[in-house]
């Protein structure tokens, strides 16, 4: 069950990102976007390193699910790869993943969780790359990430 979304991400990719009209650049930012499995995740691994982007579904088949890997992996992916986060997908619940036993979703679900561990977003239905961006863009962390990227105290 763990190789599905690989192939149904490598699908949405080789459909979206590597077709003709799609610029190197845009390949390139979406060939970074870092997507896994939740089976064998702790998400303690990724405390004060990344922000974890959570997508709980109860089936790969869910249009939900499927509509929200379109939207992470599509033309504005770079966001997230700027913004250090890593998608984690969860879609088999009758073998619950430490990330699942933690969040306790019901079928369909997005989580955002900022690096220092705290849920920063819960949505029941796909949300936009853009939205996510803003919704993380507003937090603590990231706000001082860009004042250091500034160079300002």
């Amino acid at each position: 069950m763990t190789k599905l979304p690989t192939l149904i991400l490598a699908g949405l990719l080789s459909t979206s990102a590597f077709s003709q009209d799609a610029t190197p650049a845009m390949q390139t930012a979406e060939a970074v976007l870092d997507l896994r499995v939740a089976a064998d995740l702790n998400p303690d691994d990724f405390l004060w390193l990344n922000r974890l982007i959570v997508v709980f579904a109860d089936s790969d088949r869910d249009p939900s699910y499927q509509e929200q890997l379109k939207l992470l992996t599509g033309r504005f992916a770079p966001l997230l790869a700027e913004r250090d986060v890593i998608v984690i997908t969860d879609t088999d619940p009758a073998n619950p993943s430490d990330i699942r036993k933690k969040l306790r979703p019901r079928g369909f679900g997005l989580v955002l969780i900022d690096k220092d561990g705290v849920i920063k977003l819960r949505k029941p239905s796909p949300w936009d790359v853009r939205e996510i961006s803003r919704s993380i863009d507003k937090t603590d962390l990231r706000q001082q990430e860009m004042r250091d990227a500034r160079g300002e105290q």
